[in-house]
């Protein structure tokens, strides 16, 4: 099963450097800050090497759509601190136990803001350990360092889950949160669909976008 995680970590590697090369996009270093007391908050936690101001691929086309579907609600965006890298043996603790942090601390700042979580790919990963689903052992997975606390959990409305990688071992969100998740696997996609053979459907998910605010006004 490692060669299986192995080809496909470098398969995402190789098809994301193609990707972002013809479109001319340059990785940079994410830069995070903390949201204001909007209505809703959405956290994203980009895929693996995603640029953008939120992540090129997914994060910013859904939380564009979202943005406009929840007006005239007010709604605020956080970028998932962490290095979204295959090299990174802790990528996806460093992000989850970001994720859980800001959610805290704005829950505690902002008594009356709901919230959304989403993550494409590796970022989905955070959101699933986030949530107290291990990645443990699947591509770009690990083990869970934090979860979004009890009492807390009644305020996350709705989670957004782009190219999840457990759906590959055959696990998904089940339990308190699954009623309230979204999980966006395309057909052939290999990181998230077992022997799945077509890799640029792993970059298709800007075009869930649309539906997935449409998922989100139905539950804030």
């Amino acid at each position: 099963m490692s060669s299986v995680f192995g080809s496909a970590a470098r398969l995402l590697t190789v098809c994301t450097t193609v990707v972002l090369a013809g479109l001319g996009v340059v990785v940079a270093a994410p830069v995070a800050s903390a949201a204001a007391c909007t209505d809703i908050d959405v956290s994203y936690a980009r895929g693996t090497f995603e640029p953008g101001s939120l992540g090129f691929i997914v994060g910013d086309p859904v939380y564009s759509a979202v943005q406009s579907r929840l007006q005239p609600r007010s709604v605020s965006s956080y970028q998932v601190n962490y290095p979204a890298d295959l090299t990174e043996p802790a990528s996806v603790q460093q992000g989850n136990r970001d994720l859980v942090n800001h959610v805290t601390s704005q829950a505690a700042a902002c008594p009356r803001q709901r919230f959304v979580l989403a993550g494409y790919s590796q970022g989905a990963n955070v959101v699933d350990n986030s949530i107290g689903v291990s990645s443990d052992g699947v591509i770009v997975g690990g083990p869970i360092v934090a979860t979004i606390p009890a009492s807390i959990a009644p305020r996350v409305a709705a989670i957004l889950l782009f190219g999840n990688p457990i759906r590959s071992d055959g696990r998904s969100v089940t339990g308190l949160y699954e009623s309230r998740t979204k999980d966006y696997c395309a057909d052939g996609d290999p990181i998230c669909q077992f022997l799945g053979t077509n890799p640029l459907a792993h970059f298709s998910y800007g075009g869930n976008a649309a539906d997935a605010a449409e998922f989100v006004a139905g539950k804030v």
